[in-house]
């Protein structure tokens, strides 16, 4: 029987196991996947184990999507221009790791048609997806994008990559038509410490997070009168990306699928 896992710290959150079990018993798949809690040190131990095939394939969440590319083998081009690695498969021989968080992002806005050109998006958090964020955003024409993080440096390390985004120091709010959590900030229904309404309302606000299915970022912004979205979406297009690369096979995106995770 093949095994997989997502890898993080925090993951009680996550809900991949019961999304690719789900694929793999509706596939006739023999595998399981599973939840790992990792220390960063332990990150060399569990790519040898994909090297070896103990492990058939991973998953990457927070707060690893940077620190386990010294260990691979090569990157696919997409975890290239953005230095951040989601998925990781064996293929000829190799540990490769692959971003599907880009097509996870824009997948998910395209299922709600909400079109990001002409648009000025705001990105909050400089971590592993902020990068695919802003190429998601890039590829579908967003040409405005600003970015803010508590630690400026994280955020100016990304502009190297990104140049011709702009960023701003922790507090100060640009204009904004979406604004989007790219932190995990929110997982145990924390505030943030921003005014996102002197703007006014009718923004969109994108939340990463998916469980809990509305954090209070969304929730303010819902009764202050805006539009919201979860992460749920994105999750399901990532991982559907994923799940392809290690069984060459594309699950059903269907309302069951969507319902399960609920």
């Amino acid at each position: 029987m093949k095994k997989f896992c997502v890898i993080g710290n925090p993951i009680d959150h996550s809900l991949s196991p019961k999304l690719h079990n789900f694929w793999f018993k509706k596939n006739r798949i023999e595998a399981i996947y599973e939840k790992k809690l990792l220390e960063e040190k332990e990150i060399p131990n569990l790519i040898e184990s994909i090297r070896n095939s103990e492990i058939n394939g991973a998953n990457v969440t927070v707060p690893f999507k940077n620190s386990v590319i010294p260990f691979l083998d090569d990157l696919s081009s997409e975890a290239k221009k953005t230095n951040s690695v989601n998925t990781i498969c064996i293929e000829e021989n190799k540990v490769v790791g692959h971003n599907t968080d880009i097509a996870g992002f824009e997948l998910a806005l395209r299922y709600i048609n909400y079109d990001v050109k002409r648009k000025k998006a705001l990105i909050i958090g400089a971590g592993g997806v902020s990068p695919s964020i802003i190429l998601a955003l890039k590829n579908m024409g967003c040409e405005n994008i600003c970015l803010t993080n508590r630690t400026f440096e994280k955020a100016e390390k990304i502009k190297e990559t990104f140049s011709d985004i702009s960023i701003r120091k922790w507090g100060d709010i640009p204009e904004f038509d979406i604004v989007i959590n790219a932190t995990s900030f929110g997982l145990k229904n924390e505030n943030f410490d921003l005014d996102f309404y002197e703007f006014g309302n009718n923004k969109f606000f994108y939340d990463v997070i998916y469980n809990p299915s509305e954090t209070n970022f969304l929730k303010n912004a819902r009764l202050k009168g805006n539009k919201t979205e979860n992460g749920r979406m994105m999750f399901i297009y990532q991982a559907h990306q994923s799940f392809a690369l290690w069984n060459k096979v594309l699950p059903k995106i269907d309302k069951e699928t969507i319902e399960i995770l609920k």
